[in-house]
C-alpha cells in the first residue's frame, strides 16, 4: 500500500469526509439512549457486538435501571443475565455495577463532563469516554476509534497505526476539529454497510478512486 504524507493525508481527509457525508447523511450513532447514562451503559455493552443487539438488551434493561445508584445496587448475577446476550458479560456486568458505585460515590450520580474524569469509570476507554462526552454533553475532545473506524482508516492509508489510540491521534492530526465527531460516525457507517470485515464492497464504495486498498479483497 503507498503511503500518504501527512499533508497528503489531510487534503485526503477533506474528501473522505466530503464524500460520505453526501453518501450517508443520516449517519450517526445506532445506540437508542435518552441520557447521558443510558448512553454510558449503552457503550459499554456495544463492545464485541452489534448496536442492534445492544437495543434489544437495553430497551429493557433501562426501564429497570434508571439511575446511577440502581446499577450499584444491582444484584450482580441478575445483571449478567440480563445482559448476557451482547456477550462477555461478566465483566460488562462487573463494570457497569462498579461505574455506577463510582458515579454514585464520587460524581453525585451524575456521569461526569471530562475526559479525565471517564476514563477513571471501570469498563471506560477513549473510546467510550468520547462517544459519552461527545453526544450526551457536546463535548469534543477527541475521535472515537472502533473497530470499524480501525479497520477502514487503515484501508484507507490514514493510520498505519493498529493501536487505537495511536489511530485516534494520527486522526486528530489531519482531521479539523470540526469534523472529529462527524468522521467518526462516517467512517462506522461506511465500515456496517460497505467496507465491511471480510468482503468489502468496493465496486460500490464512493471512495474506491482514493482508496488504495480498493479492489485488493477480491
Amino acid at each position: 500500500m503507498r503511503k500518504f504524507t501527512e499533508a497528503e493525508n489531510k487534503r485526503r481527509a477533506v474528501e473522505v469526509v466530503g464524500s460520505l457525508e453526501k453518501e450517508f447523511p443520516d449517519a450517526g450513532v445506532a445506540l437508542h439512549y435518552a441520557n447521558p447514562l443510558e448512553l454510558l451503559v449503552a457503550t459499554i455493552l456495544s463492545a464485541q457486538t452489534t448496536d442492534g443487539r445492544v437495543n434489544i438488551v437495553t430497551k429493557s434493561l433501562f426501564r429497570k435501571y434508571r439511575k446511577a445508584e440502581d446499577y450499584a445496587n444491582a444484584d450482580l448475577s441478575a445483571l449478567e443475565l440480563e445482559i448476557k446476550s451482547t456477550g462477555f458479560y461478566h465483566n460488562k456486568a462487573k463494570n457497569i455495577k462498579k461505574a455506577g458505585e463510582m458515579l454514585v460515590q464520587k460524581y453525585h450520580s451524575q456521569v461526569p463532563k471530562t475526559m479525565s474524569e471517564m476514563l477513571e469509570l471501570p469498563g471506560v476507554a477513549r473510546k467510550t469516554a468520547n462517544i459519552v462526552l461527545q453526544n450526551a454533553y457536546g463535548v469534543v475532545e477527541g475521535i472515537a476509534v472502533d473497530t470499524h473506524v480501525r479497520r477502514v482508516s487503515a484501508r484507507l492509508g490514514l493510520t498505519e497505526n493498529q493501536d487505537p489510540n495511536k489511530i485516534e491521534q494520527d486522526l486528530m492530526r489531519i482531521v479539523s476539529k470540526e469534523k472529529w465527531v462527524r468522521i467518526t460516525d462516517l467512517l462506522i457507517t461506511l465500515g456496517r454497510r460497505v467496507c465491511t470485515a471480510k468482503k468489502p464492497r468496493c465496486e460500490i464504495c464512493v471512495l474506491n478512486k482514493i482508496c488504495p486498498s480498493a479492489f485488493t479483497f477480491n
